[in-house]
């Protein structure tokens, strides 16, 4: 029976957010949630980008030491053989590729402005496709942007060439936000019976409906017989007016009205690692989750209404879907209001320890004290902000990857 798996797109998509950004560092701290999370794949960023590489190549360290485990690591390119050759040169033992060309009439006619037509469009696409596969890529999905407003017969026909060209999956992009759900389950379902092999689902939230469409699109699939990739961001970050929410996905999977039992979602998700995820994401992003936002919002489990919090305390199923455990909720969370240590750029060696003590992380000797703050003064610049728990227990446990995920080396 086929399934919904889930890739996540924040470390790409969700990075190229306007006006925000992710350390490097936040980055891979970001990726280990999502693994634990039970993401299938991170699109964990841009191998043909130069100031990723250091930090690419040291995730697929981790990824080879089994730290980033069983999730797979993703990049993202354009579907022209330059990127290929580029991607391998800088990250020679990257094994997933997204490759991504426009295929709609206005963008064939308007973004490529004569540079490129519909034959050329597809024979860019299976040219790179099939290098990607003959320099190491184990698997391959193809991205038609704008895929929603891309007629259907050409979409099928380029579908149909990328599966020929060798893609695992095919990547319907939803660009704009421009589908529904009723339009968005025809088109899937049609282009799914036709070329049968795994859809991915990367759709936009411009007009509000980003999570129905998603997960409509996922159920088409799965009625043509095929797998279905969603591709969500960590609190719906994303361009423009974001991507689909994470955990709004899951949620609307595991409890939606005709989705529950129905519809196979990967075993491997474990929501109640996602308040602690969505937090440390929030931290990182700079941008506070939404007081209103499902599952992991302040509101998403208060009860003010009299009606409604005597009929929640009377029964709990009588205002809530899902329980807030599920989701890693109702512990007491500590905060300090007496002294605090703290680590930053000019911290001194008596209080690095004493903060490190207190995550019992204890050093051989001065040496390897020393070492680990050096470090975490560099990761304070990187992040621009204190570094928290996670971020501190990593750079102790992992001082060389980390130091390679901090190096820049600009361009000359």
């Amino acid at each position: 029976m086929p399934k919904i798996y889930l890739i996540d797109v924040t470390n790409r998509d969700g990075v190229q957010t306007s006006r925000i950004c992710l350390s490097k560092l936040q980055k891979t701290i970001l990726n280990i949630y999502l693994n634990q999370f039970g993401v299938f794949q991170s699109e964990f960023g841009f191998p043909t980008t130069h100031h990723e590489t250091n930090y690419l190549n040291a995730n697929l360290e981790l990824a080879e030491q089994g730290v980033l485990s069983p999730i797979r690591l993703g990049g993202w390119i354009r579907a022209i053989e330059e990127d290929v050759q580029e991607a391998f040169k800088n990250c020679p033992r990257i094994k997933n590729l997204n490759l991504s060309i426009s295929t709609s009439d206005q963008m064939i006619a308007h973004k490529f402005k004569g540079k490129l037509d519909h034959a050329s469009v597809i024979k860019e696409m299976q040219d790179a496709v099939k290098l990607a596969r003959k320099l190491g890529a184990e698997t391959i999905g193809v991205n038609a942007e704008d895929a929603s407003r891309t007629r259907m017969d050409y979409l099928i026909t380029f579908a149909q060439a990328a599966k020929e060209a060798g893609a695992d999956r095919f990547r319907y992009c939803d660009t704009l936000g421009y589908d529904s759900p009723f339009t968005i389950y025809e088109r899937i379902r049609k282009l799914a019976e036709a070329i049968k092999i795994p859809i991915e689902l990367h759709c936009h939230n411009d007009l509000g409906m980003v999570v129905a469409n998603s997960v409509a699109g996922a159920m088409a699939a799965n009625d043509a017989g095929v797998d279905a990739y969603i591709n969500t961001c960590v609190n719906g970050m994303g361009e423009r007016a974001g991507n689909a929410d994470l955990v709004a996905v899951v949620l609307a999977i595991k409890y939606g009205s005709g989705l529950q039992g129905k519809y196979l979602l990967d075993e491997r998700v474990d929501l109640k690692k996602a308040w602690r995820m969505c937090k440390y994401a929030s931290y990182a992003f700079g941008i506070p989750i939404p007081i209103n936002q499902p599952g992991v919002g302040a509101n998403a489990f208060a009860h003010e209404s009299g009606i409604h919090a005597d009929g929640a305390l009377k029964d709990r199923r009588n205002y809530e879907l899902y329980d807030f455990e599920e989701l890693g909720r109702g512990e007491p969370e500590v905060i300090e209001t007496g002294r605090q240590i703290t680590v930053g750029e000019y911290s001194g060696i008596k209080g690095f320890r004493n903060v490190y003590e207190k995550l019992e992380i204890v050093f051989k000797d001065d040496a390897e004290a020393t070492k680990i703050l050096e470090l975490v003064r560099y990761a304070n610049v990187h992040n621009q902000k204190p570094l928290v728990e996670e971020e501190l227990r990593f750079i102790a446990q992992y001082p060389d990857i980390a130091r390679k995920i901090m190096t820049m080396t600009p361009l000359k």
